[in-house]
């Protein structure tokens, strides 16, 4: 029995993310890949095991009977490979409680809050992870992962909401575009080749739609891998681009950036997440500190 060969990790990573996450995109999102690069990933598994693990509901899939039993058991192997991870992690750093984000929020919101953190709590230790994406498998080792997300929120995770996510236009007021636009609506924008990023493609589409545009007609132009470095750009007066408030709040009261339309709710959410059974008072403290700047914006 124990020379049995086991199916692909990769394969068996792909299908406990769509098992636990309740979709192939929900699973594409977390691990960094494509959509048809977990269904590859499930169809190699269930040749491997000459079973079906999914049936189509609706425009959904749902477990079948195998694919149900096969969860089980990746939830506890998986499980207690995070918990081995989470402790070696915690090992290093015995007193602090490990944290993780993505870069731009660490690089753009985070950092510049330290001193006031600090400050405030000061009995709490902090040790900060870059992580991007939502809900991913690396985050699940950590203390608590600080996420703009939207819901509904996955299995797994106890969320804290801590403000509605607000985005809005912004533009350096060098660039050659900042008068006309502060002059006119949003359909002005339909001219401008607009900085974009690949950690948000749905960003400006979304945007347009909320006022009221077709997002066929957006010309984007300058693409970056994250969105510090979409703003840092912004900010240079390379081009027109769309961020959270909070991430630009420094540089517009200082005048570096200009948003013609203001910020507008996206229907997502900052939040605080901790995986399922994570136990840590701290968590909650930091949580109420957190909504408190974000409230401040």
């Amino acid at each position: 029995m124990s020379d049995l060969p086991l199916p692909p990790l990769n394969a068996l990573r792909s299908f406990e993310a769509a098992a636990r996450l309740g979709g192939v995109g929900r699973a594409a999102e977390a691990l960094h890949v494509t959509h048809g690069a977990i269904s590859r990933q499930l169809r190699v598994l269930e040749d491997h095991l000459g079973v079906a693990l999914f049936e189509r509901d609706g425009r959904g899939l749902r477990l079948t009977r195998a694919g149900a039993e096969l969860q089980s058991a990746c939830e506890g192997a998986f499980g207690q490979i995070r918990e081995a991870v989470g402790a070696l992690k915690r090992q290093q750093r015995p007193d602090a409680l490990v944290l993780g984000c993505s870069g731009s929020i660490l690089a753009r919101w985070m950092i510049p809050h330290l001193p006031a953190l600090q400050r405030d709590l000061p009995q709490l230790p902090l040790h900060w992870s870059a992580q991007d994406g939502s809900f991913t498998e690396a985050q699940r080792g950590l203390d608590a992962v600080l996420l703009l997300a939207q819901p509904p929120w996955p299995r797994g995770w106890q969320v804290r909401e801590l403000a509605p996510e607000r985005v809005g236009v912004v533009v350096s007021p060098q660039h050659p575009a900042a008068a006309r636009l502060r002059q006119q609506p949003p359909t002005a924008l339909l001219g401008e080749a607009l900085l974009h990023t690949a950690s948000r493609p749905q960003a400006w589409p979304a945007w347009a739609l909320a006022h009221g545009l077709d997002p066929t007609q957006l010309q984007l132009g300058s693409g970056f891998e994250h969105l510090y470095y979409l703003l840092e750009a912004a900010v240079a007066g390379l081009g027109v681009a769309i961020a959270p408030e909070p991430l630009v709040a420094d540089e517009l009261a200082a005048g570096r950036l200009l948003a013609p339309w203001g910020f507008g709710a996206t229907g997502g959410f900052w939040v605080l997440a901790t995986p399922d059974g994570a136990v840590d008072a701290r968590v909650e403290v930091l949580a109420g500190w957190l909504q408190q700047q974000l409230a401040g914006v």
